[in-house]
């Protein structure tokens, strides 16, 4: 069977990515194939992830590659010597220029830490969203997966899950229960219904 080739960005930890991992390796994600996981961080820790799974890795390091274009181009080069058709923005803290989106036009995808489109666009990020939310005193926050433009969070939206608010709740232990309860759940069935959809449409 075809599978479409999946590549994730990340730039920390990778704990979206191990989802993702995690639940194609339950079978979960039957149309996609994880074929590379890119960062800007040659620290990050989502890089060793990849390699214990055996998956292969690409780093693109802001210090030694400080200007965004040519970060971007190498990128690129990257993207498509592995055939790359899905790209999964997961904690990549770089936004993407219009020049980029444009080249893999709904075939990026991001997962961010709110109910979009509250506590989303420049300037909203990690526990900057989890602050937002708890400064307004929202009830219910949440995640969503879009795909990505070239409007920062402003591509139509995938999925999304929602998570109350607890009492007492500080960014840290709401960070930690988004992802938990919304963004583990919906970033890997995101990758298989937009793999599924890119399947379907190369049949037609």
């Amino acid at each position: 069977m075809n599978k479409v080739r999946v590549a994730v960005l990340c730039s920390g930890g990778g704990t979206n990515l191990q989802a993702i991992i995690d639940r194609a390796a339950a079978g979960g994600i039957p149309s996609g194939e994880l074929a590379l996981v890119v960062s800007d961080n040659a620290g990050a820790y989502a890089l060793e992830r990849a390699r214990a799974a055996h998956i292969a890795t690409f780093v693109a390091d802001k210090k030694s590659i400080p200007d965004r274009a040519q970060r971007e181009q190498a990128i690129l080069g990257a993207l498509e010597a592995h055939g790359i058709g899905l790209v999964v923005l997961a904690g990549f803290m770089t936004i993407l220029s219009e020049a980029f989106t444009r080249r893999y036009g709904m075939r990026i995808i991001n997962v961010h830490p709110s109910l979009i489109p509250s506590f989303c666009g420049p300037g909203f990020y990690g526990l900057k969203v989890h602050e937002a939310a708890l400064a307004r005193g929202v009830k219910v926050t949440g995640a969503t997966v879009h795909f990505v433009n070239e409007v920062c969070d402003g591509g139509p939206i995938i999925a999304q899950k929602a998570v109350n608010v607890e009492e007492g709740d500080t960014p840290e232990t709401l960070q930690k229960r988004v992802m938990r309860e919304a963004e583990w759940v919906i970033l890997p069935q995101a990758v298989e219904t937009v793999c599924a959809h890119i399947l379907s449409e190369q049949k037609e």
